[in-house]
């Protein structure tokens, strides 16, 4: 059994779709497909049910599942605390980080908490929350930062990680401005408002499918584009594409310039939390020592 076999499981497990899957572990799909039924044979059993509109994972895959996240993380962890017995690697510290916070939040943060900044060699891996989770279940990271609202999903079991609240943002609705000031688009202008959203890998959008679901199903929007990037829709609202919930901590920029403007919601604004994660259980000195000096 090859360990690569457990990351493709994962993959699957998360997208439930062989071409997503594939491409996320940057292979073909019969590639792919051929590696998912090597690790079937080796278990034994189906870890997946497969018809032509779907995937699904079996009782067993259930049970494989939960045990193969744990077996990658502690291979993760051997190998990192292997290599810092060696000397190698000794001191670095790895932040998963998503796409947004690493661009407006963390800078910032990072200079001022001397608790993180100048222990050793601080290494960011930004993408998007779905991928900083997974990261995080296979041990790639010691810390992650991402957004979080109490109604929103995750894909970390209860008990798998402790967090602590670093700082607060809100999501707020946007549109590009006319001529005299006002948002271009809005949900009472008695036809559907073109809406910008995010894509499933998106933290972002798990908040705003969580807490903002009547605008979502009255008919006040039309979607006609997403994506897991908070930086593109951004852009896009600027351009006067359509309607675009942003994080404040990206959008106040655009909105002081006047490049932006709000649009009234009733909802509006969504506030969000700030949070680093860290697995349960002690970790090396490094990652101690830095949690422990956390305001």
């Amino acid at each position: 059994m090859e360990t690569i076999w457990l990351e493709d499981f994962l993959a699957l497990a998360s997208e439930l779709n062989f071409s997503r899957a594939a491409e996320r572990r940057h292979i073909t799909q019969p590639a792919f497909s051929r590696r998912i039924r090597a690790l079937e044979s080796w278990v034994g059993v189906s870890l997946f049910t497969r018809t032509t509109h779907n995937v699904a994972m079996t009782a067993a895959g259930t049970v494989f599942h939960a045990q193969a996240v744990m077996l990658i993380r502690d291979i993760q962890r051997l190998r990192q605390e292997t290599r810092a017995a060696a000397g190698i690697d000794a001191g670095v510290l790895t932040i998963a980080a998503t796409h947004a916070l690493s661009f407006t939040f963390f800078p910032r943060w990072i200079r001022g908490n001397e608790a993180l900044f100048g222990r050793g060699n601080l290494n960011l891996v930004s993408d998007s929350m779905m991928a900083c989770e997974e990261i995080m279940l296979r041990g790639e990271a010691s810390l992650m930062l991402c957004h979080h609202h109490p109604a929103m999903r995750s894909q970390f079991e209860a008990g798998q990680f402790d967090s602590v609240v670093v700082g607060s943002d809100s999501l707020v609705l946007v549109s590009a401005p006319d001529a005299e000031g006002k948002p271009i688009w809005s949900l009472d202008a008695g036809r559907p408002a073109p809406y910008l959203g995010y894509s499933e890998p998106s933290g972002l959008g798990r908040i705003i499918a969580a807490v903002w679901p009547t605008e979502l199903s009255a008919g006040g929007i039309e979607q006609v584009f997403t994506s897991h990037l908070a930086a593109t829709l951004l852009t896009m609202a600027r351009s006067g594409e359509g309607l675009a919930w942003l994080p404040m901590t990206l959008a106040e920029d655009s909105l002081e310039a006047g490049t932006l403007v709000r649009v009234a919601s009733g909802d509006m604004p969504i506030p969000i939390e700030i949070r680093l994660y860290r697995h349960k259980g002690r970790q090396g000195a490094t990652i101690e020592a830095a949690w422990a000096a956390l305001p």
